[in-house]
Order: structure tokens, then C-alpha cells, then sequence
């Protein structure tokens, strides 16, 4: 049984503009710790210095805790920004979507998922099967929140990542992040590139063959990018499904699998 947990949350930014945000779930004598760090990782943010951070911590009851076990990992290597955003899209339609579905995803975060252009705060909600979107304030998106990794299961996950070559802080945190997504009610994929300039792998997630990075689905200098979630409103209304998004605390306690890098193929899928 664990007593005292706390929700650990940083956001930092500049002229309102996202820079850098994490959180942990940490027992009550490692918060103040984890607020440092975190802080100190906001104060690093490679886009900039931060005008703005923000840090919260936030009582958690134990018993409300959920587990479950991270998403099996694949990692496929493409040629060009082209055949990377061609392999999501055919794994979006291997899971169940529409082409029109999944096209208008991609071009969704290509342009900017927010108003005019911009780049979202949280994920846009899309429905799965005629790509309507859901969320309610379309320049703030769903934000998911109050996940981590079980401190015995971290030092297992950080080191088969890291011989993966995948030891990098944000790849473990996309992996937590999709991680509770796919352990939605209703949830039957997530597409997501990060806005982050000079990062161009993005991924694909699905219940079925979790999580699947792709080498490139941007083009290095682009500052658009984002996360659409899928959503199947015959299993799950939009309401119940963001308040488990936001609130619900995760915890993971078991690593899945990690597959090497291949080259992506169109059989693959």
C-alpha cells in the first residue's frame, strides 16, 4: 500500500507560448526534489528561457490509483517526411479508421490544430469515424495528466530504452503519456509530432500494436505539430472520457516489449 502521493506538475512558457512541461507522481518526501528538478528542466527548455513556470503539487488518495503496463514499443526508420506521414496513415486505417479519417488527422496537425494555425496546448479529440472534432476549447485540447511510471519499474524501462537508443527524457515521456491514453474508455488511436523545431519523430498508438514511432513526419525547422485522439462516442462520452484524461491518476508498473528499428514497409502494417 502507498501512503502520501503526490501529483508533482511543471509548465513553463514565454509570451504565452508553450515551452516545456512534465510531471511525476512521486510519495510526499521526494516532492520537494521533483519540484526542483523540474524546475531546473524549465529553466534549460531548448526553445528559450521561460517568462513563465509553473509548478503544482497535488495530493493524490492511493486508492484512486489505476495500474497497468506500458505499450510494446516499434520503431520504424522512413526515407522522407512523405513516406513517414504515408506509414501513419496506413497504421491509423489498421486501426479501424477511414482514410478520410485519418488524412484529415495529419493534415490537422500539419497546419496547426488550433485556431488559425496554431499550435494546440493539449491534443485535439477527433471523432473516429467521421473526423469531427470534439474538443470544447479548441486552443487548449485535452491535457493528460497524472501518469508516471511506479518508481520500481522505472530503472527496468529507462534501461531497456536506453538500449534501444532511446534514452532520451521525452521518448519516456511520450511512452507514459500514450501509455494512459490507450488505456482510455473509447480510445482507438492517437497520431502525434512534436511542435519542438528540431524534433522530427512522431508516432502512431493503438490498443492493439501499441506504440509505433516513425523516424520522420516533419521536416526539421517546422514549429507545428501536436496529438489527435481518437475517439469511438459509441463507447465512451466526450465529458467521461476527458475527466479520465485529466484526473485520473496511472500509474505504470510493467514494461512492454521493445522491438528494434526497422525500415518501414508497406506490409508492415
Amino acid at each position: 500500500m502507498m501512503n502520501s502521493l503526490y501529483s508533482v506538475r511543471m509548465r513553463a512558457s514565454c509570451h504565452d507560448r508553450h515551452l516545456s512541461g512534465a510531471e511525476r507522481i512521486v510519495p510526499v518526501h521526494a516532492v520537494a526534489e521533483t519540484t526542483a528538478a523540474l524546475i531546473e528542466r524549465a529553466l534549460s527548455a531548448h526553445l528559450g528561457p521561460p517568462d513563465k513556470i509553473h509548478c503544482h503539487s497535488e495530493q493524490i488518495d492511493p486508492e484512486a490509483v489505476q495500474y497497468a503496463k506500458l505499450p510494446d514499443v516499434h520503431s520504424y526508420q522512413v526515407a522522407s517526411v512523405q513516406e513517414g506521414r504515408l506509414a501513419a496513415t496506413q497504421l491509423l486505417l489498421g486501426a479501424g479508421l477511414s482514410a478520410d479519417c485519418a488524412a484529415r488527422a495529419v493534415a490537422t496537425l500539419a497546419g496547426g490544430a488550433g485556431p488559425h494555425g496554431s499550435v494546440m496546448r493539449g491534443a485535439a479529440l477527433m471523432d473516429a469515424v467521421n473526423g469531427e472534432r470534439l474538443e470544447h476549447d479548441p486552443a487548449r485540447g485535452v491535457r493528460v495528466s497524472r501518469m508516471d511510471l511506479l518508481s520500481t519499474c522505472r530503472p527496468e524501462v529507462e534501461a531497456l530504452l536506453a538500449v534501444a537508443g532511446l534514452g532520451h527524457h521525452r521518448v519516456l515521456e511520450a511512452l507514459v503519456l500514450s501509455g494512459k491514453v490507450l488505456h482510455a474508455p473509447g480510445i482507438v488511436a492517437e497520431l502525434c509530432w512534436s511542435d519542438a523545431p528540431d524534433y522530427v519523430t512522431g508516432y502512431v498508438a493503438t490498443p492493439q500494436c501499441g506504440y509505433q514511432r516513425i523516424s520522420q513526419l516533419k521536416a526539421v525547422g517546422d514549429k507545428r505539430g501536436g496529438r489527435v485522439f481518437f475517439v469511438d462516442q459509441t463507447k465512451v462520452t466526450v465529458s467521461a472520457l476527458v475527466d479520465y484524461l485529466e484526473r485520473q491518476p496511472l500509474l505504470f508498473d510493467a514494461a512492454g516489449t521493445i522491438a528494434p528499428l526497422k525500415k518501414w514497409e508497406k506490409a508492415d502494417a
